[in-house]
C-alpha cells in the first residue's frame, strides 16, 4: 500500500545515477541542495545492511518563503526531501510528498499558485532523475 501523499516513480537508473541526476537537476532549476544523506552507509557502519536508500534535501527560500507565511507549520516539511531507493528485487524508486499533500496537511489556503509551481518543478527534476 502506497503511503499517502507520497509520489513514487520508477526510475530506469540505479540507485547511485538516480540520486546524481536529481541532484544535478535540483541545481538546474536554481534550488539549494541543503544536505545528502545515505542511510545505506549510516546502517553500515552500525554493523547493519540496507538496501541503497538516500534522502537529498533542497530547497529555495523564494518558493518555500510564501508557504510559510500562509502557515509556518509547513516549515517541518521544508525544505524538501526526496528518497532514492532500491528494492529487494534491485528496481530503483524515487518517492517525494506530494505539495498538494503538505498544503491540505498544513491547512494551507490562498497558495494555489505556488503550490502548482511547486508541484510542476518536483514532477519535472524527478522526471529528468528517474527516466530522462
Amino acid at each position: 500500500m502506497a503511503a499517502q501523499g507520497l509520489t513514487t516513480i520508477k526510475s530506469s537508473h540505479g540507485p547511485q545515477e538516480t540520486m546524481n541526476r536529481l541532484d544535478a537537476a535540483v541545481k538546474a532549476k536554481g534550488m539549494t541542495v541543503f544536505a545528502r544523506i545515505d542511510h545505506s552507509a549510516g546502517a553500515s557502519a552500525v554493523g547493519l545492511s540496507l538496501n541503497p536508500t538516500e534522502v537529498l534535501i533542497f530547497g529555495n527560500a523564494k518558493g518555500g518563503t510564501p508557504l510559510m507565511q500562509s502557515a509556518q507549520t509547513i516549515g517541518i516539511d521544508l525544505p524538501l526531501k526526496a528518497l532514492v531507493w532500491q528494492d529487494a528485487s534491485g528496481n530503483t524508486w524515487l518517492s517525494y510528498n506530494d505539495p498538494a499533500w503538505l498544503a491540505k496537511r498544513h491547512g494551507l489556503d490562498g497558495t494555489e499558485a505556488p503550490i502548482g509551481n511547486l508541484t510542476a518543478t518536483l514532477d519535472a527534476v524527478a522526471k529528468v532523475a528517474a527516466v530522462g
